[in-house]
């Protein structure tokens, strides 16, 4: 599937910025020019030499500032995806096998998170679990995690029916090698559109929160609390939230264009696609062959040419 993906321009280009965007997660902080947690005497200054994207109202540097706060983002989003992903895809998997009472228990507990109210639910689980990241990522992944079980139950439950896992049933396989042989390959593509649209959702999610101030602990540096900080200061530098917002604005974009990708290599359409640019690529060099190595017919029919004239 990887390298489907990579044929696509639309795929290279995703997976370039998310990689871009993974090197600030990790190497975000060592990268700061400045201390994000030092104030200076220079208080709302405009981008310089010295301060590429200006500085807050405490005096601390905004790209330093956005480059500490990168693991928080990024990272939280990751977690949102993880815990959605086992807490939604596995139950929604085996909710097709494990019997009725199963069924019925793993889909009223869906149905209840779905009728829960996300953002009042989520600020309280963060005063009763503590106000830190992982606590609001748990609570933040449990929630969203019936998209991952409505997705894998919704594909398992159209390969349960195929002759071939019926055969293995009737055979007296165990459920577990059923799943991992038969199921999970074709439960896959959808799982993986389904990951990387919820990290698109974790990115907004996490800045949301951080926005307002949950799950994270001031002043500690986060692209959600950097935004806030700006939006208190518009009239001192109005430009200041953009470089915040785009940055989340691409880093979204780059997940749902991935998602969209992945589904694209996965279908009928992504292949005839990809077929039709392998049989036009191989036309382009065959052209290019044959003009530069002419075949010996012609060659003798143009030299004949050039002796009769």
């Amino acid at each position: 599937m990887i390298r489907r993906i990579l044929a696509l321009p639309a795929g290279r280009f995703a997976l370039a910025f998310l990689v871009f965007i993974a090197i600030l997660a990790f190497a975000g902080p060592a990268l700061a020019p400045y201390d994000p947690l030092l104030g200076t005497p220079e208080v709302l200054a405009h981008p310089s030499a010295v301060h590429w994207l200006g500085t807050d109202y405490l005096g601390r540097d905004v790209l330093s500032r956005i480059l500490a706060g990168a693991p928080i983002s990024v990272f939280g989003a990751v977690q949102v995806a993880v815990i959605a992903l086992f807490a939604g895809a596995i139950p929604g998997i085996l909710s097709v096998y494990l019997g009725r009472v199963f069924e019925w228990l793993t889909l009223r507990f869906v149905d209840t998170l779905i009728a829960l109210p996300f953002l009042v639910f989520a600020v309280a689980a963060t005063a009763l679990l503590g106000n830190g990241i992982p606590q609001a990522m748990l609570t933040v992944g449990i929630l969203v995690s019936p998209l991952f079980y409505r997705v894998s139950r919704a594909a398992t439950l159209s390969v349960a029916k195929s002759q071939y896992v019926e055969a293995a049933i009737l055979s007296g396989a165990r459920t577990g090698w059923i799943v991992r042989t038969h199921v999970w390959s074709k439960v896959l593509p959808p799982i993986a559109i389904a990951t990387a649209n919820t990290l698109g959702v974790g990115f907004v999610i996490v800045s949301s929160l951080t926005f307002l101030g949950i799950g994270i602990q001031p002043p500690a540096p986060s692209w959600g609390g950097v935004l806030a900080s700006d939006l208190g200061y518009l009239t001192q530098r109005p430009y200041a939230p953009i470089f915040t917002t785009v940055l989340i604005m691409l880093s979204v974009w780059a997940f749902n264009l991935l998602a969209d990708v992945i589904r694209d290599v996965a279908g009928e359409s992504g292949r005839t696609l990809l077929t039709e640019r392998d049989a036009a690529r191989s036309r382009r060099i065959r052209r290019a062959h044959d003009r530069k190595n002419p075949p010996a017919s012609a060659s003798a029919d143009a030299l004949v040419g050039r002796t009769s004239s």
